[in-house]
């Protein structure tokens, strides 16, 4: 029987699902190829009645909105809040793209989101309008790879490690750490350059990066090993200052993930203070005294633009060293000096 909270889109050779129950894609492929990760328990019955697993657990999968950020310790809502929990009411729906409303509001505030594919790239534009207060937010998108892969990534200019673990002794990197560059300290002492997933670790690890000065595209490149493809993220760098790294690989051992989540990575474009907290967010932090918004004050129209590019990697590549949007056309550059250019709407940043 087809579940009526699945809507279907489709251009070319990609199809995507969005789970309109809670607003994510747990499915999006384009010419075979499957960039996105979605939980193995999100069918399993003693998971989905489990009352202590969140909803956004219990159907964790692709990307959806966060709003506000991870744990909500000002109000006590949800973890992810309303977007990444409620249902999306299906306002219009053609072959190749979705609107929806969310069906609650985050401080008053009217959220809508479109997912729309072109080619290779799945774009997504949320509107977030009226409200009062201040919120944190992000998109979650995550990818999973089966033997690791490199990441590369647009000019950052500084990354942090939280104060407190993910999962208490199963982290990689050391804590509270602000760096001016991509290798972080780990707890044993040695160095890890975030170009690397830490595939060979049981972890659960979190660290969150700082756009460059006046950056206005803002991309992580994942280049999966054996899946041997590349999964390119996009953000409109002003509204999503900062791009956080969720790394799971098998360290959590209690339901529902019972050590069998590995391999992924979430990257976790948004306005917060890392894994923090909304509470963390709305005072002054090491963010804010940096000069980088970490919540949203609500109230106006605002928009958060956001892309994902699926490709199959090309020969000897293995890192990217910049990626502009000219003339339709998203320009990659690999570390080597090659490039490629593929058709990309250029508008959807505008």
């Amino acid at each position: 029987m087809t579940d009526p909270a699945m809507i279907r889109i489709a251009h070319g050779d990609a199809e995507a699902l969005i789970d309109a129950s809670v607003g994510n894609i747990p499915h999006w492929q384009v010419s075979g190829r499957e960039p996105l990760h979605a939980a193995p328990w999100r069918d399993e019955a003693e998971v989905q009645d489990d009352p202590d697993v969140a909803l956004v657990d219990k159907r964790l999968a692709g990307d959806f909105l966060c709003m506000p950020f991870g744990r909500d310790d000002v109000h006590d809502g949800p973890i992810h809040g309303p977007p990444a929990n409620d249902p999306w009411n299906l306002v219009a729906h053609d072959a190749a793209s979705a609107r929806f409303a969310l069906s609650t509001d985050v401080l008053g505030a009217h959220v809508t989101k479109e997912i729309r594919l072109v080619g290779s790239a799945l774009l997504s534009t949320h509107v977030v309008e009226g409200g009062a207060g201040e919120v944190t937010f992000a998109h979650h998108p995550m990818t999973r790879m089966a033997e690791g892969g490199r990441l590369s990534f647009s000019p950052k200019r500084a990354a942090l490690t939280d104060p407190v673990a993910q999962h208490e002794g199963a982290n990689l990197w050391a804590l509270n750490q602000l760096r001016g560059d991509l290798e972080l300290d780990c707890e044993d002492g040695s160095q890890w350059h975030l170009g690397t997933y830490p595939a060979g670790h049981v972890v659960e690890d979190f660290c969150t990066l700082v756009e460059a000065r006046g950056a206005t595209l803002g991309w992580t490149c994942v280049m999966r090993n054996a899946e041997d493809d590349m999964v390119i993220v996009l953000k409109d760098a002003q509204m999503l200052p900062i791009t956080m790294l969720w790394i799971s690989n098998g360290a959590r051992d209690f339901p529902p993930w019972n050590s069998r989540h590995k391999g992924v990575l979430g990257i976790e474009d948004g306005r917060a203070m890392g894994g923090e907290g909304l509470a963390a967010a709305l005072a002054d932090n090491r963010l804010t005294a940096m000069g980088v918004p970490t919540a949203l004050t609500l109230g106006a129209r605002h928009v958060i633009r956001h892309a994902m590019v699926s490709l199959p990697r090309p020969p000897g590549w293995s890192e990217l060293s910049d990626i502009t949007l000219k003339d339709g056309h998203l320009q990659l550059t690999e570390a080597s000096g090659h490039g490629l250019a593929i058709p990309f709407p250029e508008d959807h940043f505008d």
